[in-house]
């Protein structure tokens, strides 16, 4: 991997140095090594994005849609024979094990795939006769410009619940990558320019805050697609939405796995510390709350114990290597802070994983899994995202107080139950309020094919990622009522 090269801006099929004089390192978490560095362009460079996609749009949505999925079919082709090369870019940008890596690009390889459909999926309906000699029918046509800003956590995977969609929609984009890792993406659209998309339909454009607020503000951009935090996501939604935008805001989570007494201990443990700990709990779907009810809470404290505190950490790029480093010393720090409020508020730390040395990796910003015991459900550390690689533990004596736990909370995004008996699978999937339901699964994960749910806190919006709801967001609708009286063909 080069190291040290400033990165470029791709607009109208170029790609551009940023006029900016700012520019952020970029740094493999595992090392410390500096591999490059990002500008933080000024809105000029926005504005630039915007005005190539404006001109593309205009040839672009009049391309017929099954033209339009042949750039795709290239891009998954390309995907494909870059594999190895883009997980182990994701890997040493953001951290996480070369394994995680490589399912997150199955994961983004997958939606290409089911963009390919737009075809049928972009199909609008019609009915004849509504009334007499009157037909009606809706048409589902691209919005225009749209934009993604995307999260450090999944540099290869989240563009991906947008990006296929909107361009097969006919639609043009500009993507903004997290500025912690703009590498994965930039190979990406190396990839894409080779597809020979037309100039204009995507661009990249790198930058910070400065950059966000222009595309927030920028009259001409129809709708926003993204990822993060709920602070931010609160931000976006409102700034986007006040200036009229179409919004989909993905935010954060705590979420929470309910083990009941007849569940299969050995394999929720595995489950359990895979959601908990894979990714360095760095995922909107992570794990962060196991709840054991009645009898399950010895059994599964004792083995979920021993299993955080054999889990090899290192350089993910390590075959042997289980879990990766957080993404940066600050995050690290912040981590360390709420294991502290966990502590202070009364919680037994089982297995402390801070601090830890990771020999030949001494600068990483690594912690080790994380178990506190006994934490206050009231608490803070019960209803604060951590984002690390950290499992608190409450026990609850009925699955009623426990489905009343997981509904009390302002998060929305994920909940999962561990039980052999269907009756309660049935009674949690039909009363959790959350977004995403797993029953003895730890991360529950929607296929490209489903929508990437989320209620409350963790999502603003009403029309998610992936799929379906994908086509929806990226499309408007138009609907024709039409009445061709014979007489009116004698006048031409």
């Amino acid at each position: 991997m080069t190291v040290n090269q400033p990165l470029k801006n791709y607009i109208n099929g170029e790609w551009q140095t940023s006029s900016s004089n700012n520019y952020l390192q970029v740094v493999n978490p595992a090392t410390a090594e500096v591999l490059g560095s990002v500008p933080l362009s000024p809105a000029i460079e926005v504005n630039a994005a915007v005005t190539a996609a404006v001109t593309a749009g205009k040839v672009w949505r009049q391309t017929p849609p099954t033209e339009r999925v042949q750039y795709l079919f290239k891009l998954k082709n390309l995907l494909e024979d870059n594999f190895s090369d883009l997980a182990e870019t994701i890997t040493v940008e953001c951290g996480k094990t070369l394994t995680e890596s490589k399912g997150e690009l199955r994961r983004a390889i997958e939606n290409v795939e089911v963009a390919c459909g737009i075809p049928i999926l972009m199909q609008g309906y019609n009915l004849e006769d509504v009334a007499r000699g009157i037909d009606e029918f809706m048409i589902r046509q691209p919005l225009g410009v749209t934009a993604i800003i995307c999260p450090f956590n999944f540099p290869g995977m989240i563009p991906f619940w947008f990006l296929p969609y909107s361009i097969a929609c006919g639609n043009t984009v500009i993507v903004k990558p997290s500025e912690k890792v703009p590498l994965t993406m930039e190979k990406i659209f190396q990839l894409l320019e080779q597809t020979q998309l037309p100039k204009g339909v995507i661009n990249l454009v790198n930058g910070a805050k400065e950059a966000v607020d222009a595309i927030l503000d920028h009259p001409t951009i129809r709708a926003i697609s993204f990822v993060g935090s709920t602070p931010v996501a609160k931000y976006i939604y409102s700034r986007a939405a006040a200036n009229g935008k179409r919004v989909q805001c993905q935010g954060g989570a705590k979420n929470p796995i309910i083990v009941l007494p007849d569940a299969d201990i050995e394999t929720t443990v595995k489950i359990a510390a895979d959601s908990a700990f894979g990714c360095a709990g760095q995922r909107c779907l992570a794990a962060s709350l196991a709840v054991t009810v009645g009898e399950a809470k010895d059994s599964f404290t004792e083995a979920i114990a021993n299993t955080a505190s054999n889990r090899k950490v290192g350089y993910g790029l390590d075959p042997n290597v289980e879990m990766g480093p957080v993404i940066s010393p600050e995050s690290k720090q912040r981590i360390e802070n709420l294991i502290q409020v966990g502590i202070d508020e009364g919680g037994k730390l089982l297995v402390d994983g801070r601090n830890p040395q990771i020999s030949g990796y001494e600068k990483g910003n690594f912690i080790k899994p994380t178990i506190l015991q006994n934490i206050n459900p009231t608490g803070e550390i019960a209803h604060t995202e951590i984002f690390g690689p950290v499992l608190g533990l409450i026990h609850l004596d009925s699955i009623e107080e426990a489905i009343a736990f997981v509904n009390s909370g302002e998060w929305g995004n994920m909940a999962c139950l561990f039980t052999t008996n269907g009756a309660a699978a049935r009674k949690f999937r039909y009363q959790a309020e959350a977004g995403n339901i797993g029953i003895n699964i730890g991360v529950a994960a929607p296929m490209a094919y489903f929508p990437f749910s989320g209620w409350k806190a963790s999502f603003f919006g009403d029309l998610h990622g992936q799929g379906r709801d994908a086509v929806e967001f990226f499309t408007q609708t138009k609907v024709i009522v039409e009445r061709w009286p014979k007489d009116w063909s004698r006048q031409f």
